[in-house]
């Protein structure tokens, strides 16, 4: 089976998947995410069209400010 990389996890990949499917799956739920494929920023409106290629490697960060 063809694999993604997540943030240095291997995860299962499956045809037509897009960036929601993934955060879905990693029960990423933070509102406040940056997402890279491959280096390429992928803007929230297009989580759900944006599908991932195999072998891919996509880095989930997570925005968190402090004082």
């Amino acid at each position: 089976m063809k694999k993604i990389t997540v943030n240095g996890n291997e995860v299962d990949w499956l045809e037509g998947m897009t960036i929601t499917d993934v955060l879905q799956k990693m029960n990423y739920t933070f509102k406040m995410l940056v997402i890279k494929v491959n280096g390429e920023l992928v803007r929230k409106k297009d989580y759900d069209s944006t599908t991932i290629p195999a072998g891919a490697d996509v880095k989930v960060i997570h925005l968190i400010s402090g004082g």
